[in-house]
């Protein structure tokens, strides 16, 4: 059976079945949000999230037991010439170490009070000390973590009250999610609500009724809410990033809309040619249905890529993505339809209309005349079209040849937050302190002498390179198998200087020292080897990625549309538009042009992890609009119209639905282009560039330009590939 004819007889089997379908999509909604939505998600273990052997030693320390805490400081500093040694300093100190000891689950508490703890709490020039304490929680938990950074921030703010000629102030993992934990939920709050209110406002001017401009945000929010309470049960298989519900809604949304879209365009589009609602039903879903299906496998071969990328967060990534693909191709072929019949039956689809946008859509027949025009001189001059289109792609993708990898980290965090001017003030005055290297030894028994010999001679060799520092530490695990050596390392954790220091320490300390060791595991981890170890496996396997991805839209290209040609165009005209993304983000993220506009400030480099991950959805949402035009083109080829005038029909026939969509997805990525995270403004300027520039200059003047080009040559099948299966096109009704 084709896959034209699967979509032809869900649809007519739903028009013919509403209330069965329609009942069902919502059973399926209702049991997956309430009965596998009761299943809480098993978040992926923060020790397991990293690669190499940063990864090897954060599973140590996750098997070995230590205590689950994180380090909170006090900064405490005279607004005047005050020292460390000062009554008020004292004063201060006293306060706040009182203050903390009163609080149930604070302990480690290392203040200058204490003579062995000066050297890690008062600084070089003596105007800056440092309160250093533990609190419990993970990074693992952020709730958790907020939740216990309540108090001790309440008795910092009130030393701070008690004190008003010193500044005293709180900075560490749980004040600082604590702080940012509010802003980042708002930031979602704002992006989903402007993203909404964008969608319906477009959805209104593409079909120019309430009732249509419902249905696309209806099915995409339902298979959103459907794969949500479905990510609960699958993370009992596969433990999932807590990130990946987000993930789920900004491909869900979009690909959810466009198919909806698609779908009822071509519906209305058949009516407004005088066919009955039911033969307009029947030929959306025997072309739109067909083109919703393959795009939809095609976006889910290419998510699938993520699973070769090397690293848990992006394969989370990649079972969620194709989950809601896959949720909302089987909602498009059929609740879609039965809903869309039912409205028809009862003259709702028109309800709530826009009189001067319905009328103008019924005038023009759904084509675009401002879509037509550029269409007509570009199949006017296509080699012209071609070459400046072209050249105008590679000219933006130029800037990403130089693109450089650096995780934004604190370093990327807007400091119109305070609580990032308190990280700043600290690393002032304890340069090195925040950013620290941990060498972890696993044996039978790391209290011996032989092994705590080996680590007071890593100390003193690495503080002896100069790349190293204090403050440092040592901590044993309560069964004494595993010691936990930290270093401060020059620069800001993903730097140059910092991966120098990494590379002293791997390569040079660690060897001559516990390394010699018998029957020990040693490994070097922290915030810089985690970054360095992850930056290396992402590019050993973006090649892999790449090849998985570019062959399997291949075949299925090739399978579908009988051609060797489209799918090479196909794939060389999405690269130039994800090449194109590459180099904006080049541009205005490493190389800083547009930080006032977009609030941010430039850390020199892009995150390394984006690459990878625009690639894979940017190849797959390019590829929707790719499949939805080449549809419409092979189905007036088909029917026997001439290359030409078939390129100008499908391209001119789509132009205006493609253009909505690509606005409903332009406007949704771009949203969180305005939080405060900088890795979430990239990957929104990247997104939605990329689709901008695919659904304009690719869509609209390189694809027709390069087809006019080859003619008949753009269904070109050698002969010993024959043997494809041939997907026909069902008989066209006879207008009523």
């Amino acid at each position: 059976m084709t896959s034209r004819n699967v979509a032809a007889r869900a649809g007519r089997w739903s028009a013919a079945h509403r209330k069965t379908a329609i009942l069902g999509w919502l059973a399926f909604v209702v049991l997956a949000t309430v009965v596998a939505g009761g299943v809480s998600q098993k978040q992926l273990d923060q020790s397991a999230m990293g690669n190499g052997e940063s990864k090897r030693g954060e599973l140590i320390i996750a098997a070995a037991d230590f205590p689950e805490q994180v380090t909170e400081q006090v900064l405490i500093q005279g607004k005047g010439d005050a020292k460390s040694g000062d009554p008020q300093v004292t004063a201060a100190v006293t306060d706040v170490v009182a203050r903390l000891r009163s609080i149930a689950g604070v302990s480690h508490i290392e203040s200058p009070l204490v003579a062995q703890d000066r050297a890690r709490t008062v600084s070089k020039d003596g105007r800056s000390v440092v309160v250093n304490f533990r609190v419990p929680g993970t990074p693992d938990e952020p709730e958790k973590l907020e939740r216990t950074a309540a108090a001790p921030l309440a008795a910092v703010a009130a030393v701070q009250k008690a004190h008003p000629d010193l500044r005293v102030e709180e900075y560490g993992v749980a004040s600082q999610q604590k702080a940012l934990g509010e802003q980042d939920r708002a930031d979602e709050n704002r992006s989903l609500q402007l993203s909404m209110a964008g969608t319906l406002i477009i959805l209104l001017l593409a079909f120019g009724a309430a009732m249509a401009a419902g249905v696309p945000l209806l099915l995409g929010l339902s298979a959103v809410i459907a794969t949500t309470g479905l990510l609960g049960p699958v993370s009992r298989l596969a433990e999932l990033h807590e990130a990946v519900a987000q993930v789920v809604l900004l491909v869900g949304l979009a690909v959810g809309v466009d198919y909806a879209m698609f779908y009822l365009r071509r519906t209305i589009e058949e009516q407004d040619k005088g066919r009955s609602p039911e033969t307009a039903l029947a030929i959306a879903a025997a072309t739109s249905g067909r083109a919703v299906l393959i795009s939809g496998f095609t976006v889910m071969a290419a998510m699938a890529g993520m699973f070769f990328s090397g690293n848990p967060i992006f394969v989370s990534f990649g079972i969620g993505t194709i989950i809601v693909v896959g949720v909302a191709m089987v909602g498009s072929v059929t609740v879609l339809p039965a809903m869309l019949s039912f409205l028809a039956q009862k003259g709702w689809l028109e309800k709530g209309r826009v009189p001067y946008i319905a009328k103008r859509r019924h005038r023009n027949g759904g084509e675009s005349r401002l879509w037509s025009a550029i269409l007509d001189r570009v199949l006017a001059r296509p080699l012209i079209s071609v070459i400046v289109a072209g050249g105008l792609l590679v000219a933006l993708a130029l800037p990403a040849l130089g693109m450089q990898f650096k995780n934004p980290g604190t370093e990327g965090i807007s400091r119109s937050q305070p609580i990032m001017q308190t990280l700043d003030r600290i690393d002032a005055a304890f340069p090195g302190g925040s950013v620290a290297a941990t060498t972890i030894i696993k044996a039978e028994d790391v209290t011996t002498a032989e092994i705590q010999g080996a680590i007071k001679a890593l100390h003193d060799r690495a503080i002896a390179t100069g790349e190293l520092s204090e403050p440092s530490s040592v901590e044993i695990s309560p069964d004494k198998t595993v010691a936990i050596v930290s270093l401060a390392i020059k620069g800001k954790g993903t730097d140059a200087e910092s991966n120098h220091s990494l590379a002293v320490l791997r390569d040079e300390v660690v060897p001559a020292t516990v390394g010699r060791l018998a029957g020990t595991e040693v490994a070097v981890s922290g915030m810089t080897a985690w970054s360095k170890d992850f930056l290396d496996t992402m590019r050993s396997h973006l090649p892999v990625v790449f090849g998985f991805v570019l062959s399997l839209a291949f075949l299925l290209l090739l399978v579908t549309f009988r051609s060797i040609v489209v799918p090479i165009k196909a794939i060389v005209l999405n690269l130039l538009s994800v090449g194109a993304a590459y180099g904006i983000l080049t541009l205005v993220f490493q190389d800083g042009h547009g930080e006032k506009a977009l609030g941010f400030h430039s850390v020199g480099g892009v995150a390394p992890w984006l690459p990878l991950f625009l690639f894979v959805i940017l190849f797959g949402l390019s590829m929707d609009y790719h499949v939805f035009v080449l549809s419409r083109i092979r189905e007036a080829v088909e029917r026997g119209m001439g290359t030409s005038e078939a390129v100008a029909h499908g391209i001119k026939s789509t132009a205006g639905i493609i253009t909505s969509a690509a606005a409903v997805m332009v406007i949704t990525f771009g949203m969180f282009a305005t939080g405060s995270d900088q890795s979430m403004k990239q990957l929104g300027v990247g997104l939605a560039t990329a689709i901008l520039i695919d659904a304009t200059i690719v869509r609209a003047i390189l694809l027709p330009a390069a087809m006019k080009l080859l003619g008949e040559r753009n269904w070109y099948l050698p002969k010993r590939l024959g043997w494809l299966l041939k997907l026909e096109h069902e008989p066209q009704a006879a207008v009523a």
